[in-house]
């Protein structure tokens, strides 16, 4: 590796002024000060839209930044976007720099790969999402957060390598030094490279230090130990399999080494098996769906090749099941490490399994050596005292944590996030699954609830398995957390969140004025489990008590998680319940929350109330996305807006007429649909 760095290209600040970006995609070299306010928060959705991933090559570097969004004078809430396909592959850039929070949301490695492909070489930001970084790692990309570099860089000063590493662990540099994950594992592989083991005398530990000590055979692990941890399960979805397969042959040809435990490799075909459901009326080209086809067909080639078991297309359309509900109904135990391309992974934490997203990258590595680069983060316990309201679960609570100063200004990225308290005894698997798997929005490395009575009980009703607790898992009581956050949940009520960031919370209370919708959606991982569909069996039960069914002008989705699910539903009577209300019932497959399945918007002026969990610009069609509970989302579909069933059940509708469609210009369709913000530098 070189031992200076100089600019090879030009500088592309992501400006939070359309005007700025624009001058600068035409050619234009625009100083910081130029630039003005740099883009905060910018998702991986964002960067690469879902569109762009059907794309699993060099090609992806065509469509960098194309929803980025960003905003002008005009007074168009849902902003602009002011970059088009290959502007920044063919205006020479090779530094890219932003503000706060680059990389949230989806651990899509696709992002930094669109990055590289459009010659990308440095990526520079006040603060990385943990997976973005790792991912920007693992591909060779030069990182910082010392913004001032990118100045001097632009003034042609030589930055001597060093300065690129100052955030790296051990490993992380020693991967960065060999030019990637690839480079590394080649040399590990070869006997060149010995990965590093943490040695420390036997000490108090949280409970996923315990897991993590465990998984590696030694004592004690500390906050800051940079290792490989050896994972129990590793698993992988068509969007991502494609691309860690090519980056597979890309290093290693046809002789692709055998995979580690193949047993222990799980493929899902999840993500896009809806997607010709709304591509029948000509709005996706066909290309579109060909691509999305395509990914299937090399993910179930790579399963054939390698004997890896694949949850499929189900026989009636759609899938067997979201990844992360199989992988909770069907296999992960508790003490577990899991990993998986997705950064929902953390869905398993609700019964104590240690399951942490990972890019594709990582991915094909861990498929060769059986384990996954770590670095050991300190934990933050979130501590939930007294009980929720009814009428307030745990939506309402992810909502309101990532709300909270700590997570919002991203002090609890990469952390551990441990739920604990009076308030998580009450809590079932299933909710429990909806704030483990939310720590993706957090932006944490993983979420744990300590296992107990209920992961027992969950663990022998729906699995049909005893398992018993050992001594060891649970915190020592000396054990040293990072950060501490106490919630009196007695005090919550329920929450949305306003369309762009799941950080946007409201309390539905707070409400100013009526939001009138056009889409109810009740699917994706935090929405199809057993509960989150009882939840909406029993608004809309109520609702047809009282002579109601779905509001006129009201689309209303409910999709289920997986065919277990289904069949649970229907043995219930909940599917007769759901058809008499006018609600449109969906195979499983995550659909709608990818932009590929019923539910998505099609214009930037419909209204979505969703039970998925995030909103971020474009994640499900172009209009305006509010998050809510299931319940909230049923009561919202019921009424024709925004609404919470206990407000709904104390004032009634009569209260409230809509009517569709002129009842949105009366309402302020999508009021507090907050934008992006930026900061000044």
């Amino acid at each position: 590796m070189q031992a200076t760095v100089r600019l090879n290209g030009r500088v592309l600040w992501l400006s939070a002024s359309a005007e700025a970006m624009t001058r600068q995609l035409t050619g234009e070299t625009l100083t910081r000060a130029e630039a003005g306010t740099l883009r905060d928060q910018i998702s991986t959705d964002e960067m690469t839209p879902a569109r762009a991933c059907l794309a699993f090559d060099e090609s992806l570097g065509d469509y960098l930044y194309v929803g980025l969004r960003c905003h002008d004078d005009s007074s168009d809430a849902a902003g602009v976007f002011p970059v088009t396909q290959k502007a920044v592959r063919e205006g020479g850039f090779s530094l890219s720099v932003s503000g706060l929070r680059r990389g949230k949301g989806s651990s899509r490695e696709a992002s930094p790969f669109a990055e590289r492909c459009a010659g990308i070489r440095i990526v520079i930001a006040e603060s990385f999402e943990r997976i973005y970084a790792q991912n920007c790692q693992n591909l060779g990309l030069l990182m910082s957060t010392d913004v001032t570099l990118a100045e001097r860089l632009q003034d042609g000063e030589a930055i001597p390598i060093e300065a690129f590493l100052e955030d790296c662990d051990p490993l992380a540099e020693a991967i960065v030094r060999s030019g990637g994950l690839f480079g590394y594992t080649q040399r590990r592989l070869s006997g060149d490279i010995v990965p590093p083991q943490p040695v420390h005398a036997p000490g108090a530990m949280t409970y996923g230090e315990k897991i993590i000590a465990r998984a590696l055979g030694v004592p004690r692990v500390r906050a800051g130990d940079a290792v490989f941890v050896p994972a129990d399960w590793r698993f992988s979805h068509e969007y991502v399999t494609p691309m860690a397969v090519s980056f597979l042959r890309h290093a290693y040809g046809d002789g692709i080494p055998a995979l580690r435990d193949a047993a222990s490799v799980l493929c899902f075909e999840d993500h896009l098996t809806h997607l010709d459901a709304v591509s029948a009326d000509g709005s996706r080209p066909p290309q579109i769906v060909d691509a999305a086809r395509r990914l299937g067909t090399v993910q179930r080639e790579f399963c054939a090749q390698h004997g890896l078991r694949l949850h499929g297309r189900a026989a009636g359309g759609g899938s067997e099941g979201i990844c992360h509900a199989l992988m909770l109904e069907r296999y992960a135990l508790p003490g577990q490490v899991i990993v998986g391309t997705d950064s929902h992974t953390p869905h398993c934490g609700a019964i104590g399994a240690f399951a942490f997203g990972v890019g594709a990258t990582e991915m094909a590595n861990a498929w060769l050596t059986g384990d996954a680069r770590l670095a050991v983060p300190g934990t933050c316990l979130v501590h939930l005292r007294g009980r929720l309201p009814t009428g307030v679960g745990a939506k309402d609570l992810a909502l309101h944590l990532l709300h909270l100063p700590y997570i919002r200004d991203g002090r609890a990225i990469g952390q551990i996030i441990e739920f604990a308290g009076a308030a998580v005894a009450h809590l079932s698997t299933d909710e429990r699954a909806t704030l483990t798997n939310m720590v993706a929005e957090i932006g944490g490395l993983t979420g744990l609830v300590v296992p107990d009575a209920e992961t027992v009980r969950y663990l022998r009703e729906r699995r049909g398995i005893e398992v018993t607790l050992d001594a060891w898992m649970a915190g020592d009581p000396q054990a040293s957390y990072a950060h501490v956050i106490e919630i009196d949940c007695a005090s919550l009520g329920a929450m949305v969140a306003s369309p762009g960031d799941p950080g946007n919370g409201v309390a539905l209370a707070d409400l100013s004025t009526e939001v009138v919708i056009d889409i109810a959606y009740g699917g994706s991982c935090t929405g199809s489990k057993r509960d989150d569909l009882r939840a909406c069996h029993d608004v809309l039960a109520w609702g047809l008590s009282q002579g109601h069914r779905v509001a006129d002008g009201v689309r209303f989705y409910l999709q289920y998680g997986s065919e277990d699910v289904r069949v649970w539903c229907e043995a219930q009577g909940y599917a007769d319940v759901f058809k008499a209300a006018g609600v449109t019932m969906l195979s499983p497959g995550c659909g709608a929350c990818v932009n590929a399945g019923p539910g998505v918007s099609k214009t930037s002026d419909e209204v979505v109330i969703s039970a998925q969990n995030r909103n971020f610009p474009g994640r499900s069609g172009p209009g305006q996305m509010w998050l809510g509970s299931p319940a909230t989302v049923a009561a919202s579909a019921l009424a024709g807006y925004i609404v919470g069933f206990d407000q709904l059940q104390r004032d009634g509708f009569a209260s409230h007429p809509v009517s569709h469609p002129a009842a949105h210009s009366a309402t302020g369709r999508g009021t507090g649909a907050a934008p992006h913000a930026g900061r000044g530098g």
